[in-house]
C-alpha cells in the first residue's frame, strides 16, 4: 500500500450513490490461503453505533459470502472506469469454478489479514458487527420482493465497522 495514503472515513467526499450504485465495488474476503472476490452495486455508507460504517447486501449463495462469515471481515475496492470489463467478469463468474481473480488480470494482497483488489483507487476495510437474513415479513412495501426476489433468495444484509480507509493521492475518485 505504499501508493496509497491512509484517511479517515470522515475524509470520503463525493458521491456514494454513484460509486456503488453506478460505477460499482469489488467486495473482498478470506485469507492468504484462500480468498474471493464479487462485484456489488447495492450497499451504503454511514454511521451506526456511533461508528463509521459500511452496509452491503449479499445473496446466501455467493461464493465469497462464505468467506465473509469465515473471517468477518471484508474490503470494498473502488476501481476507475478502466476496469469496467473486469468489473462485470468478477460479477458473473463464480469463484467456485477457478481463480477467477487471476483470471480478470487483477492482484490481491492483505493489510492486517484483509485481502484487497491492489487496482483499486480507494479501498475501504471492515470488520463485520452485525448480520441478518432479510425476512420477507418485515417489507414494509412486499411489491419489493418480487421484481428482486423471485426464487426467494433474500440478501443477508452485513453492518461492518470501517476500520481503515486507503486512497490514491492522485485519484480522488469522491470527487
Amino acid at each position: 500500500m505504499s501508493d496509497f495514503l491512509e484517511i479517515s472515513p470522515e475524509q470520503l467526499t463525493g458521491n456514494p450513490f454513484q460509486q456503488i450504485g453506478s460505477d460499482w465495488m469489488l467486495v473482498t474476503a478470506g485469507n492468504k490461503n484462500q480468498l474471493n472476490t464479487m462485484t456489488a452495486s447495492w450497499g451504503s455508507l454511514g454511521v451506526m453505533w456511533n461508528l463509521p460504517v459500511a452496509q452491503i447486501v449479499i445473496r446466501p449463495q455467493r461464493y465469497t459470502r462464505e468467506f465473509i462469515d469465515a473471517e468477518a471481515a471484508f474490503s470494498l475496492s473502488f476501481l476507475s472506469e478502466r476496469y469496467r470489463r473486469q468489473l462485470n467478469y468478477l460479477g458473473t463468474v463464480s469463484g467456485r469454478d477457478g481463480d477467477k481473480i487471476h483470471h480478470s488480470g487483477l492482484t490481491t494482497a492483505a493489510v492486517e489479514g484483509i485481502p484487497y483488489i491492489c487496482e483499486a483507487d480507494q479501498v475501504l476495510f471492515c470488520k463485520v458487527l452485525y448480520r441478518q437474513l432479510m425476512n420477507p415479513a418485515c417489507f414494509a412495501q412486499p411489491d419489493v420482493i418480487r421484481p428482486f426476489y423471485p426464487e426467494r433468495d433474500y440478501h443477508i444484509a452485513y453492518t461492518a465497522r470501517i476500520t481503515k480507509v486507503f486512497e490514491r493521492p492522485a485519484a480522488s475518485i469522491w470527487t
